[in-house]
């Protein structure tokens, strides 16, 4: 099967595709901003429903280092800050690196804490679940990111 790929004959200067392109874009700039803003401001208040994992995640790795209220209240406050960078085209940069940064630890629990994350080899638990599906915001970020630095909008 082919892969899907920009015709040959899209030009920056094809005002509809550039249109269509800048929506795309925004569209998951939005998306990603909705998500981070909301999930970190849900643990800056400590009502996240990720909270438990966060802690079990934290007594496993920096117990040692920074007490679990003022992590859970400093992770909601990073994750909110990169929710507002997605905002702003001229931050792409520095949005895609915290964003990175950020997913690096998302995936940590899978490794850390496999009894939480999975049921068997190839059976992810609910929570497993939770996590992988940041693939799909990296598959957006990364798409924001191509866009961007290809200038193709």
């Amino acid at each position: 099967m082919q892969q899907p790929t920009l015709s040959p004959n899209y030009s920056a200067n094809n005002f509809s595709s550039t249109k269509a392109l800048n929506i795309v874009i925004w569209l998951n700039r939005l998306a990603l901003a909705l998500v981070f803003i909301w999930f970190g401001y849900l643990k800056i208040i400590h009502v996240s429903p990720a909270e438990d994992l966060v802690q079990h995640l934290h007594n496993v790795t920096i117990v040692h280092y920074i007490p679990i209220n003022v992590f859970i209240t400093l992770l909601g406050m990073i994750e909110v800050a990169v929710g507002i960078l997605w905002l702003f085209p001229k931050l792409t940069k520095l949005a895609f690196l915290c964003f990175i940064a950020h997913m690096f630890t998302t995936f940590l629990p899978l490794f850390f804490l496999p009894g939480d994350t999975w049921q068997h080899a190839f059976v992810l638990t609910l929570t497993g679940q939770y996590i992988v599906k940041n693939v799909v915001l990296i598959a957006s970020a990364v798409t924001i990111w191509f866009i961007k630095s290809s200038s193709l909008a």
